[in-house]
């Protein structure tokens, strides 16, 4: 019998979390991992760790396939181009302090598309080989420009599958806007940090301008329904929101999802929120309460299930790989491939946050420009740090198999990408994550149960959620 290598890591109480290279688990205890180490396997043991795929027999040609499978299966795979991130304008009409792009001003030239630009967008568009196509549009504030965001809207009739999200901050809504809006295909992004207290001291800065904001969420969700409009908060961790206050905002407005984001070490928040380079034990312990808090709603009122977003995305990387293309946490993240970031003066990014980046002044990402393509030499330097198979740190980490690699994220913070895997913010940040939720896995209380399983879209009995011990 052969065995599957074993990441292990405490989990608390005595228990040992041990995790295969394709994501399988089980907890344990002592004496278990004293009989592995001294190769005094029971009959129980041995029986357990290959029912459960942890070891496998020698001539067992279709569990090694099914290993070799599991490899394949947590591993990233850039298919074609269809996904954009479209920047038409970077003016904007607000001044949020902790802005990630540096935005321009609403009356500065030369902050748009200009011709040349557009018309090789569109041929980008023409050029693009799948048959389905999905494009955010991103700013500034992309709906100062309607006439670019139809242009594009058009050019991409002829993709089968066609979905369209304006980021926008919803302070101005025109004959011209609520077109757009009307389009089916077609979702609204905006950003709602909270009641309209806190709304007003991180973004617009007055009553009036709070008021026409809210007065314009609550037009659209009305109009269109939740379905079609997202929100989530920016967070300041020094001062955030009262947790039930956030909630109660959200729930009232129809939201089920909260992204629970803290302000981001990018654009103007590099000057005023310095401070956000590292997040603190408190702002963790802030996201554990807030995780917490859903799951007591979700079980007290089970007519609609509440979720924080990246807590939801991590716990499908634990059980469900493959699933979603959520960028930060792909392995290997394929950088320029099948998601780019094409930006107001035509330069080509391969993320949103290496675009902050290059407005900040810190480094140069740009992969390329619309005009000559970005398959070059730029796109391939950084496609060659783009997983964590060759970090020593992750080699031996638990969580390897869910993780990622966001070497944007460690130049964004430390300047380099070559800082050890566990002084970074990323490394923490999803370390406490993935002990919290695996904490959550192993806990016997229904109404966690309830949520987890809801948040994995299953049904939420008893029996859809279930984890091994040895």
């Amino acid at each position: 019998m052969s065995f599957v290598p074993l990441r292990m890591r405490p989990l608390g109480d005595e228990q040992v979390l041990c995790v295969h290279d394709t994501g399988r688990f089980f907890t344990t205890t002592s004496p278990f991992l004293e009989r592995f180490a001294a190769d005094e396997l029971s009959p129980f043991d041995h029986r357990f760790l290959i029912e459960e795929g942890h070891a496998l027999a020698p001539d067992d040609a279709l569990g090694h396939a099914g290993y070799l499978y599991g490899l394949a299966e947590r591993a990233a795979h850039a298919g074609p181009l269809d996904y954009l991130i479209l920047v038409p304008t970077l003016r904007c009409n607000l001044s949020c302090s902790y802005c990630q792009v540096s935005r321009a001003g609403l009356k500065q030239p030369g902050f748009d598309w200009s011709d040349e630009t557009l018309g090789a967008v569109l041929t980008i568009l023409d050029e693009l080989p799948g048959d389905r196509i999905k494009i955010e549009l991103q700013g500034g504030e992309p709906t100062l420009r309607p006439d670019l965001i139809r242009a594009v809207i058009e050019r991409c009739q002829r993709f089968e599958e066609r979905q369209f999200v304006i980021c926008t901050n919803l302070q101005q809504i025109d004959d011209n806007i609520l077109a757009l809006f009307d389009n089916p295909e077609l979702y609204i992004s905006t950003s709602l940090d909270g009641d309209a207290l806190t709304h007003q001291r991180h973004r617009t800065g007055s009553n009036s301008a709070t008021d026409q904001f809210l007065a314009n969420l609550r037009f659209v969700l009305a109009r269109y329904g939740p379905h079609k409009v997202s929100a989530l908060p920016t967070v300041d961790p020094r001062n955030p929101p009262e947790i039930d206050t956030l909630i109660d905002t959200y729930a009232a407005l129809g939201f089920d999802s909260i992204f629970l984001r803290p302000i981001n070490y990018q654009g103007f928040a590099r000057k005023r929120h310095s401070d956000s380079r590292e997040q603190s034990e408190t702002w963790r312990a802030y996201h554990e309460r807030f995780v917490r808090a859903l799951i007591a709603r979700n079980w007290s009122d089970r007519s609609r299930v509440l979720e924080e977003s990246y807590t939801g995305i991590c716990l499908r990387r634990i059980f469900q790989p493959g699933v979603d293309r959520h960028v930060d946490l792909r392995n290997p993240n394929p950088l320029g491939h099948d998601y780019v970031v094409i930006d107001h003066d035509g330069l080509v990014y391969p993320t949103d946050e290496a675009r902050m980046l290059s407005r900040s002044g810190v480094i140069d990402l740009a992969i390329g420009d619309v005009q000559t393509g970005w398959a070059g030499t730029r796109r391939d330097l950084l496609n060659a740090h783009n997983s964590n198979y060759d970090d020593p740190a992750c080699q031996r980490c638990a969580y390897q198999p869910y993780c990622g690699r966001d070497l944007v994220d460690d130049l964004a913070r430390y300047g380099r990408i070559d800082r050890p895997r566990l002084e970074t913010e990323f490394c923490r940040r999803h370390l406490h994550l993935f002990d919290f939720l695996f904490s959550l896995i192993y806990e016997d209380d229904p109404a966690v149960r309830y949520s987890l399983s809801r948040w994995l879209r299953l049904d939420g009995t008893p029996q859809a959620f279930g984890v091994a011990h040895a």
